[in-house]
């Protein structure tokens, strides 16, 4: 015995699957539309590597870039020079690098991931010491005295390499109680009392906004960085790395880095 349905029992199966079969068409276009649209997203979005001692300028200065341009954001990956060199070697996405030697600049540039690096700033060290300077630091020749704990940046790194210069000019040998591994992670053993005494650079300085003291010394004359800047060959964002670069080195970007305490080259 054979039973009827009415007919919109018929229709209504069919209508869905048309409907389905329009969502089901629209979601490819959707998929395909998304690549151009994540692609211009990531357009807008510039990523710095960047050395720990250009912490505070840089963010300001990213700050001013955003501002400029609006929409689009500025990523950062500060740290130690050495360490950013290898990463950008080893394929980490960025676009933009600066670095505090020309020697950790070269790792990248050897690669063939730069080319036509440009000095933007120099930097010197200082001595950092708490603010009540219980160990009664003075000078450089202090810091040999075996009851001065002392913390000193990893001799692979920039800062590190400019305090092995500087105590060599001045004939010092000093046993550093700890080597870290950028500048920022230095000046806070002396920030948080853990050490006597620290070289930093004198821009760490002005930026622990009082929580240290900082005492220049001649023979920091000898160990000045230079710090070097390219857009990377295969910047995923490369316009943008160009125009970040072009900020730094305009009189705008001159101006933040200098109030920070850094040099003209």
């Amino acid at each position: 015995m054979s039973r009827r349905f009415p007919r919109w029992t018929v229709a209504l199966p069919v209508a869905l699957v048309l409907g389905l079969a329009g969502c089901g068409s629209a979601a490819p276009a959707g998929s395909a539309a998304a690549t151009p649209a994540g692609g211009a997203e990531r357009a807008k979005e510039v990523t710095v590597f960047a050395a720990a001692s250009l912490t505070g300028a840089f963010t300001a200065l990213g700050e001013h870039f955003e501002a400029a341009h609006p929409g689009t954001s500025v990523k950062f990956n500060f740290g130690s020079s050495a360490t950013l060199a290898q990463q950008i070697a080893q394929g980490a996405p960025a676009d933009v690098f600066a670095a505090a030697s020309p020697a950790t600049m070269k790792t990248v540039t050897d690669a063939s991931l730069a080319s036509s690096p440009t000095t933007f700033v120099r930097n010197k060290l200082q001595i950092a010491v708490p603010s009540d300077n219980p160990a009664k630091v003075d000078e450089l020749k202090d810091l040999a005295d075996p009851k001065v704990k002392v913390a000193l940046c990893a001799e692979q790194v920039p800062c590190g390499a400019a305090a092995v210069k500087a105590l060599g000019a001045a004939g010092l040998k000093v046993k550093p109680v700890t080597l870290e591994q950028d500048v920022k992670a230095t000046l806070t053993k002396v920030e948080l009392g853990e050490v006597d005494a620290a070289l930093v650079y004198r821009t760490d300085v002005i930026a622990s906004a009082g929580k240290v003291q900082g005492i220049a010394f001649p023979e920091a004359d000898k160990a000045i960085n230079d710090y070097p800047i390219a857009a990377l060959a295969k910047a995923p964002a490369g316009e943008l790395a160009q125009q970040f670069v072009g900020l730094v080195l305009s009189p705008q970007g001159r101006d933040v880095l200098t109030k920070a305490g850094f040099e003209a080259p």
